[in-house]
């Protein structure tokens, strides 16, 4: 497929713009960091956001979604991460209705997606353990009890932990550390026995935190998919995250630079405006090249999962790589050209940066994900 947007997307990025730059910008992240809010995001308007179907846009028409696809969700992503928009899009929608909808029963889709299509619920997934993104060195147990299982362990930066209706926790029912094979879904209820919640401070101050498992017990009608066999549809669910993440980093990139080179244009130093020197002019331009393909890269990642292709994997863990490194790059100059000033709470550039160190390390940084496409590649 060509890599541009049809009239119909277009007008979708442009109405997500527009909303998210009145409703959701930087300035309401500061106000929400300021007042210390648990969620992390503004409730009436991810409320709004559901009302305009961007909650259930990738999800099918059948489980009461918009049936648009994942390049639709993207550009919306795109958007939310040009603003620094916070809400549970990311959580609960990329990732929570994408692994229910690669791995749930009919009954549970049925059941489920619906309510996170329309706002309603708020599903997010459980998998970190340590420091680093390793999903097949999971450790948390699932012990068969009776007609259910036992859950102990504890997984870290679970996305909206604080606000989650349910947990989609993975733990191993068989098998041991590195095994594609014993991995096993659950899904859990927030609130029951033996499962605790504690919130974690973020340098991006979104709601993240730990949940503790201490002998939670879940029934058979919570397992998501097949005991021991959840690995291959977790696995196309991850890649899907990692796409739509690189979108957000996208719009993110975006945005600093653009700032960025707005503020070159600004400054004067010696009589001059700064964006006059060469040198700046060639920081600038590289960055600009390197946006240019990292837009190309996103768009054709979207489109793979919408189309089913067979490269997935490969297109994921190329996005998320490049988007990591260029997101890296572009915060590093943005604060590096807008100097002394930069490095101010005051001023708006600051929190790009924090936001895109979050996004770069969750479900693997650059380097996870660049060893990844090695290895697919047959390296």
């Amino acid at each position: 497929m060509a890599l541009v947007l049809n009239e119909e997307q277009t007008m979708l990025k442009d109405a997500a713009a527009g909303f998210l730059a009145e409703k959701a910008t930087v300035a309401h992240q500061r106000a929400l960091r300021d007042e210390g809010d648990e969620r992390g995001y503004s409730e009436s308007v991810w409320k709004e956001m559901a009302e305009m179907g961007w909650a259930g846009i990738a999800i099918a028409e059948a489980y009461g979604g918009l049936g648009y696809g994942y390049v639709g969700l993207g550009l919306v992503l795109e958007q939310t991460g040009a603003n620094l928009s916070a809400s549970p899009l990311q959580s609960s929608v990329l990732i929570g209705a994408s692994v229910i909808a690669e791995l749930g029963s009919e009954k549970q889709k049925e059941e489920w997606l619906p309510a996170i299509a329309s706002g309603n619920k708020l599903v997010t997934l459980a998998l970190q353990e340590g420091n680093h993104h390793a999903p097949l060195a999971t450790a948390a147990a699932a012990a068969r009890d009776g007609d259910g299982w036992v859950l102990n362990g504890e997984k870290v930066l679970v996305l909206d932990a604080s606000s989650a209706d349910a947990f989609i926790v993975i733990a191993r029912t068989s098998g041991s550390s590195g095994d594609e094979q014993g991995l096993s879904a659950f899904l859990l209820e927030a609130g029951s026995a033996g499962a605790t919640v504690t919130a974690r401070s973020m340098v991006d101050s979104r709601n993240a935190g730990l949940l503790a498992l201490k002998d939670a017990r879940v029934g058979a009608e919570q397992l998501l998919g097949e005991e021991g066999g959840a690995w291959r549809g977790l696995s196309r669910a991850l890649d899907i995250a990692a796409i739509g993440l690189a979108a957000e980093m996208l719009g993110l990139s975006t945005e600093a630079f653009t700032r960025t080179v707005d503020y070159l244009k600004e400054r004067k130093q010696f009589g001059r405006v700064i964006g006059s020197f060469q040198g700046l002019q060639h920081r600038a331009a590289e960055l600009f090249a390197e946006l240019e393909l990292c837009r190309s890269i996103v768009l054709q990642a979207l489109q793979g999962i919408d189309n089913d292709d067979d490269n997935l994997p490969l297109l994921a863990s190329a996005a998320k790589a490049k988007l990591c490194q260029i997101t890296q790059q572009v915060t590093n100059e943005a604060i590096q050209m807008h100097g002394g000033i930069g490095m101010t709470d005051e001023h708006e550039i600051g929190f790009f940066i924090k936001r895109a160190r979050v996004a770069q390390h969750t479900l693997g940084d650059y380097n996870y994900h660049l060893d990844r496409f090695a290895q697919l590649g047959g390296f």
